[in-house]
């Protein structure tokens, strides 16, 4: 067994799901808007790496750095608040969401008390319970067995009730979605189930946000992707920035990697048996990418992705914490990078791709010779300072 496994796929030449065509940059720009009115919110840095590229054998390397982001260290934020603004002035007949009103006295008075719940390994659920707590709303949050204490008491720090379960991160999201129901409270999940898949397309469009900036940065730099690297753990991260991607550059799309935990390839696994059915990853879903620790996809963004998406990879923690001391570690002339174990998983699968030792077919499968500029986001920083210490200090995992 390799650190990585790759599968190629033939993309359709005749696409047909209606979802794609929606993430396009109208809607990033009314995403974006809306973000632009939280008081908390820049776009976060576009880190560059030439001196690795020409290491590497590519034209030119960027990573997003979400670690910037709203002061969370993660992404996940994004879509937690466009989702539930987007609700709520919905509810109250705005044209649009807009965080000065939906906080103002009198728009809280009609609204009275919301509750809000989620799974998560971390990251979502923090963006969750952080949207709730700034526009005044309450939030409910579940976390799967072996979570990082330090991500558990981030969450409760936002005033959040946290319940950490002794299951797996897929039971804790039917417990958390029974247990919403049962009282009344908003689910906000990104695993959709018939009939409920308007919440997950509404997380994924908020992620558009960090893809429109890092075009426009790249754009000013007069370049634009070749090749961007996902990392997936349910694949609404994924599908949203692929397709709004696919939409923006649509005469020639990127080619994209989606990246999964070798331990959690629900994605991989179901795209490459090609029969038309879901495959879960069972077990424990064992991984130090928490973030990717997901054993069923979502089915929208599954059926988007295969639609735009071409490569499907996994890997080893290993190839994370390779990542994870490289963007901390950079080569003279290059950006630095606090990248935590699941943010960089889709630069580590990158790396592993072209660097020295690597198949040969590998790279050019993928196509990452020396025309190809690569974009991947590194979607969280240390936001489990512990775990981070040991990977990028102690060398745990240790390199292969």
């Amino acid at each position: 067994m390799t650190d990585l496994q790759l599968f190629h796929q033939t993309l359709p030449t005749n696409p047909k799901n209606p979802d794609v065509p929606l993430y396009n940059a109208e809607t990033a720009a009314a995403v974006r808007a809306f973000h632009r009115t939280m008081p908390d919110y820049e776009p976060t840095p576009l880190a560059h790496f030439p001196s690795l590229a020409k290491e590497l054998g590519v034209k030119d390397i960027f990573v997003k750095d979400e670690s910037k982001r709203f002061g969370l260290k993660a992404f996940k934020a994004l879509g937690g608040s466009w989702c539930i603004a987007s609700l709520l002035a919905e509810e109250l007949g705005m044209e649009r969401p807009d965080f000065t009103v939906l906080t103002a006295p009198e728009t809280l008075k009609r609204l009275g008390n919301r509750t809000f719940s989620t799974a998560t390994d971390g990251n979502h659920g923090m963006g969750v319970a952080w949207t709730a707590m700034k526009l005044g709303q309450k939030a409910v949050i579940y976390m799967p067995k072996g979570s990082s204490v330090e991500r558990v008491e981030r969450i409760r720090r936002t005033g959040a009730t946290v319940h950490v379960t002794d299951v797996n991160y897929d039971a804790t999201v039917e417990l958390a979605k029974a247990t919403a129901e049962k009282n009344g409270w908003t689910y906000v999940q990104d695993t959709d189930r018939p009939g409920y898949t308007d919440i997950p397309k509404r997380l994924m469009a908020g992620y558009m946000t960090m893809a429109q900036e890092a075009v426009e940065e790249m754009a000013k730099q007069g370049v634009r992707p070749t090749h961007v690297f996902l990392q997936a753990g349910v694949g609404s991260m994924a599908a949203g920035v692929a397709a709004y991607l696919t939409n923006v550059f649509k005469e020639n799309p990127p080619v994209f990697v989606i990246v999964e935990a070798e331990a959690a390839d629900c994605l991989h696994k179901t795209v490459a048996a090609q029969d038309g059915k879901i495959h879960i990853a069972e077990g424990d879903l064992g991984t130090m990418m928490a973030g990717l620790a997901c054993g069923e996809p979502c089915r929208t963004a599954l059926s988007m992705l295969e639609e735009v998406a071409e490569n499907y990879v996994t890997i080893t923690d290993s190839v994370s914490a390779r990542a994870m001391r490289m963007l901390g570690n950079p080569l003279p002339g290059d950006d630095r990078i606090t990248s935590g174990e699941s943010g960089a998983s889709g630069f580590g699968a990158f790396v592993e791709l072209v660097r020295e030792g690597s198949p040969k077919e590998w790279r050019e499968t993928v196509g990452l010779d020396e025309n190809a500029v690569v974009l991947c986001f590194s979607t969280e920083g240390d936001t489990d300072q512990g775990n981070y210490r040991r990977v990028v200090w102690e060398g745990v995992p240790a390199s292969e």
